[in-house]
C-alpha cells in the first residue's frame, strides 16, 4: 500500500530522500562493447540468439517486412499516429533555431551556424512493452533539425521478426534503416559501427540498465541524449479532485516498471486517504497488477502539506520527469514550477496526453536531472559552429588589447599571434 506522509511530523528532506542504486552491470556491458567492436556483427547476431531467442541470418529489416508490418496494424492504431505525428511535428517545429550573422562594425563580420548532425541511432526497446510513441518522439525532431540518416535498433521477438507497430511508426515517422538488434550490444554497434550498421554521431532513445549503462560507456565517442532512470510522477492535487482521478494518473507511471515513482503531494488529508484507497481498488483490475503494485510499495508516497504552494516548493526540491498541477488555476502556479521535466495543467490534463499525442517530447529528465536538464527537442539534433572574420584594420585597432591578455595568461605565443600582423 503506497505511504501517507504528513510534513507535520516528518522532515521533507527526509521524505524525499532519494537512494543511489547500483545497476552492477558495468563490467557486463564494458565486455559486451569489447566483443562487438571486435566481432561486428558475429557478436551482434550472437548475443540476439542468446538474449531474444531469435537465430537471424540478416540483421537489417528489409522493405518487404516493413510493408508487411504495416499492413498488419490495424487502421485506427495507424491514424492515430499520423495524427499524434502531426501535433509532434507542430511543436517541434516551432524550435528550429537559424543561424546569424553580426556585422556592424567595420571591418567585422561575426556568425553562428546551425548544422543539423550527420547521422542519428534510434534505440527502442522491446522488453515488458513496445512503445511506438517513443519511435515518433526521437525520430521527428531529428527530422526537422535536418539530420540526413535515422537508423534505428530494437530487438526482435524470438521468431526474427519486429513487433509491427513499431515497424509502422517507423515508416509513418521517417526513419531510415532498421536492425533487428537490442540491449547493449546494439548502442555498442551504433557507436563504433559493425558491417552492417554505419557508426552514429548520436544515440538516443529509453532502454534498460544495460542499454543506460552503454550510452554512459560510448559518451564521448558519440553524443547520447541523457542516461535515463525509472519512471516518475508527482501530482499536485487539492481536495477538489477527484480521488480517482489522481489515483489513475499515479498509476499510470507505476506500472511502466517496478523502479518507477509516483507520488502525491496535496494539502487536503481527506484526499489523501481517498486516494490511498482508490489506487488498491484500481490495482486489482491493471493488467500490469505486479509491476504497479512493487512500484507503488516501494516508491510510491503521498505527502500532506499545508498548502498548494507548499506542495509546489516541495515539486521543485523533488524535479520530477512529470509533474501534474491539478487545480482550478493551474496557471497561477505555472511560474512557480523551477525544476520539471514536462508540466500537465489543470484536472483533464493526464500525463499520459503527454506521452502518446499532444505534441510536447516525453523523452524527459529524470532523478531530479531536470535540475538542470531539458527535454528532448531539436536542439539535440544540431550543433552550433561560431565563425569570425576582421580585416588587418579591425585586428590592428585590438591587437594590443589582445596581446595585453594574452600575457597576463601567461602565452606569448597567443600575444605574438595577434601583434605580429601588425607591426611595420
Amino acid at each position: 500500500m503506497i505511504k501517507i506522509y504528513d510534513t507535520e511530523s516528518i522532515s521533507v528532506s527526509k521524505i524525499l530522500r532519494r537512494e543511489q542504486i547500483s545497476t552492477g552491470v558495468e563490467e557486463i556491458v564494458a565486455e559486451v562493447i569489447s566483443n562487438v567492436r571486435k566481432n561486428g556483427d558475429s557478436a551482434l547476431k550472437e548475443y540476439t540468439k542468446k538474449f531474444d531467442k531469435a537465430d537471424l541470418a540478416s540483421l537489417e529489416v528489409t522493405e518487404e517486412e516493413i510493408e508487411t508490418a504495416f499492413s498488419e496494424v490495424d487502421c485506427k492504431f495507424l491514424e492515430i499516429i499520423k495524427k499524434a505525428k502531426e501535433n509532434i511535428y507542430a511543436f517541434h517545429k516551432r524550435q528550429v533555431r537559424n543561424s546569424f550573422v553580426i556585422s556592424e562594425n567595420d571591418g567585422i563580420v561575426l556568425g553562428q551556424k546551425v548544422l543539423p548532425l550527420r547521422r542519428v541511432g534510434l534505440y527502442v526497446p522491446g522488453g515488458t512493452a513496445s512503445y511506438p510513441s517513443s519511435v515518433l518522439m526521437n525520430c521527428i525532431p531529428a527530422k526537422i533539425a535536418g539530420v540526413e540518416e535515422i537508423v534505428m535498433t530494437t530487438p526482435p521477438r524470438a521468431d526474427g521478426t519486429v513487433n509491427p507497430v513499431i515497424l509502422a511508426a517507423a515508416k509513418i515517422a521517417g526513419v531510415g534503416k532498421i536492425y533487428k538488434v537490442g540491449g547493449s550490444q546494439a548502442i555498442a554497434a551504433l557507436a563504433y559501427g559493425t558491417e552492417s550498421i554505419k557508426p552514429v554521431d548520436k544515440i538516443v532513445g529509453p532502454g534498460n540498465a544495460f542499454v543506460a549503462e552503454a550510452k554512459k560507456q560510448v559518451y564521448g565517442l558519440v553524443d547520447i541524449d541523457m542516461i535515463a532512470g525509472p519512471s516518475e510522477i508527482l501530482v499536485i492535487a487539492d481536495g477538489t479532485c477527484k480521488p480517482d482521478y489522481v489515483a489513475a494518473d499515479l498509476l499510470s507511471q507505476a506500472e511502466h516498471d517496478k523502479m518507477a515513482s509516483a507520488v502525491l503531494v496535496t494539502d487536503s488529508k481527506e484526499l489523501a486517504y481517498a486516494v490511498q484507497t482508490q489506487i488498491e481498488e484500481q490495482l486489482k483490475v491493471l493488467p500490469r497488477e505486479e509491476i504497479a503494485r512493487t512500484s507503488i510499495d516501494n516508491n510510491g508516497k503521498i505527502i500532506i502539506t499545508e498548502s498548494i504552494q507548499k506542495a509546489v516548493d516541495i515539486a521543485n526540491e523533488i524535479a520530477p520527469e512529470h509533474l501534474e498541477i491539478c487545480v482550478d488555476n493551474p496557471f497561477d502556479y505555472l511560474d512557480k514550477v523551477k525544476n520539471a521535466g514536462s508540466v500537465f495543467l489543470g484536472k483533464n490534463c493526464p500525463e499520459a496526453l503527454g506521452d502518446y499525442f499532444a505534441g510536447p517530447n516525453h523523452t524527459l529528465p529524470t532523478s531530479g536531472t531536470a535540475r538542470f536538464s531539458s527535454p528532448l527537442s531539436v536542439d539535440d539534433f544540431i550543433k552550433k559552429t561560431a565563425f569570425t572574420y576582421y580585416t588587418a584594420e579591425a585586428l590592428a585597432k585590438v591587437s594590443e588589447d589582445i596581446a595585453y591578455f594574452a600575457e597576463k595568461e601567461g602565452l606569448s605565443g597567443h600575444a605574438r599571434s595577434a601583434v605580429i600582423r601588425t607591426k611595420k
